[in-house]
C-alpha cells in the first residue's frame, strides 16, 4: 500500500523537526541552567502509568503540594528538546536498553517507562520480574527495557568467612552483555555501615579488610568497573553513566538552618551554584570515566539535581521510609535526566 500525500508530509515534517532540534542543542551545554516553571509539565499522570513502584508514588501516598511537577530544566544556551516517546522507541526498534545500577537506576528506569507509556498509552506490553532483573517489552516496537539491580558493579561472594565486596571482580557483569544500550549507576550505597551494609568483608587484590575508606572503595571498583567495560563490552554498545544524584538530609547544603531537610520543601533552590559545592564522587566518576577508550556519555546530572530539594518523596513514600531525601518523586526530577538522555541522542551522542 503507497503511503497517502498527507503522511509523506507528516513524516517529512517530523524528520525536519528533529533535525532543527539536533542542530539547535549541538554543541550547547545541556547541564548548566536554571530550573523554570511550565504550566504544561509535568509529562505525565502518575495516576495512569502502572509502572511506578510505592517508594516513588508520592502524590498516591499523599503529597498534596503540585508545584515540583511543573518546573522544566532550561539550560543557558538551548531549550532541551520536547520528549518524543514514539521517536525513542522507533530508535531503539529491536534493541535491549539495560539501566544497571542502585536504585537510583530504577528511579530514572521507572521515569523512562512512564514517558513512554504516555506517549504510547495502547501499545502492547508484556513484562517479567526477578529478585534483581525487570524487563518491560514494548511489543509492536520490538524494544525491551530493563533494570538489573547491582548496588556496587563490581561483585558480592559468600564465602565461609562472610560476604566479601570483591573490588576487583566482575563476574556479574556477563548478565548485561547482551544489552544494545547500558546505563551504569553506583555510589549511594558505598557508604552504608552496620546493618544496612550487605557485605562483612572487603578483598582489593590478594588482601582482606573488615572496612577501608569508602570513597577510596568506591574508585578502586569503578576503575575495575572501567577497565571492564574496556575489555569485554562490544564497540556497538552505547553506553552511558548516570551521574551522582545528590541527597537532601542537611539544610545547610542549600543555605538553610542545619535542622532542615527535604520535608516539606516545595521549590528549588535558585541559585547559579549550589552552596555545599559539588558532590566529591561527581569528579572521580569524572575522571575514571575519562580512563575508558570506548565511548561512554555521562549524563551529568549532579548539580542540576542539586537544586531540586523540593523533588524527594519525604515522608510521602509507599516504602514507609520516615523521611526519604535520596530518591525522587514520579513524576518528577528524574523525567528531566530521560530528557536530557534523549536530547544527547539527538546530540549524537
Amino acid at each position: 500500500m503507497g503511503i497517502g500525500f498527507g503522511s509523506l508530509l507528516l513524516l517529512c515534517l517530523s524528520h525536519s523537526v528533529l533535525r532543527v532540534t539536533a542542530d539547535a542543542i549541538s554543541g550547547c551545554n545541556l547541564y548548566t541552567g536554571n530550573w523554570v516553571v511550565d504550566q504544561s509539565y509535568p509529562l505525565y499522570d502518575s495516576n495512569s502509568c502502572p509502572f511506578i513502584r510505592p517508594e516513588f508514588d508520592c502524590i498516591k501516598y499523599g503529597r498534596t503540594d503540585k508545584l515540583y511537577l511543573k518546573y522544566k530544566w532550561k539550560p543557558s544556551g538551548c531549550e532541551v528538546p520536547r520528549f518524543d516517546g514514539v521517536d525513542l522507541l522507533k530508535k531503539w526498534s529491536g534493541k535491549k536498553v539495560m539501566f544497571v545500577g542502585d536504585s537510583l537506576s530504577l528511579d530514572q528506569y521507572e521515569s523512562l517507562l512512564c514517558m513512554i507509556n504516555a506517549a504510547v498509552p495502547n501499545a502492547r506490553t508484556s513484562s517479567t520480574r526477578t529478585d534483581v532483573l525487570t524487563i518491560v517489552r514494548f511489543e509492536d516496537y520490538n524494544v525491551s527495557l530493563m533494570y538489573y539491580l547491582s548496588h556496587y558493579l563490581v561483585d558480592i561472594v559468600s564465602a565461609p568467612m562472610g560476604r566479601i565486596l570483591k573490588l576487583n571482580s566482575m563476574q556479574a557483569g556477563h548478565t548485561w552483555l547482551n544489552a544494545d544500550v547500558l546505563i551504569f549507576n553506583t555510589w549511594h550505597w558505598w557508604p552504608r555501615t552496620g546493618s544496612a551494609q550487605p557485605w562483612d568483608y572487603i578483598q582489593d587484590g590478594q588482601q582482606f579488610f573488615k572496612d577501608m575508606d569508602r570513597t577510596a572503595a568506591f574508585t578502586k571498583g569503578l576503575q575495575t568497573w572501567a577497565k571492564w567495560v574496556d575489555s569485554s563490552v562490544p564497540l556497538t554498545t552505547k553506553l552511558y553513566y548516570q551521574g551522582v544524584s545528590p541527597i537532601h538530609y542537611h539544610g545547610q547544603d542549600w543555605g538553610a538552618s542545619t535542622t532542615r531537610t527535604c520535608i516539606g520543601e516545595t521549590q528549588p533552590v535558585n541559585t547559579s551554584s549550589y552552596p555545599a559545592g559539588p558532590v566529591p564522587q561527581e569528579a572521580i566518576v569524572k575522571n575514571i570515566l575519562s580512563s575508558i577508550s570506548k565511548p561512554i556519555y555521562l549524563l551529568d546530572v549532579t548539580f542540576l539535581s542539586q537544586l531540586r530539594k523540593d523533588g524527594h518523596p519525604s515522608k510521602y513514600s509507599g516504602a514507609k521510609f520516615d523521611n526519604d531525601c535520596t530518591h525522587w518523586c514520579l513524576a518528577g526530577v528524574p523525567d528531566t535526566w530521560n530528557q536530557l538522555l534523549y536530547a544527547s541522542m539527538l546530540q549524537g551522542k
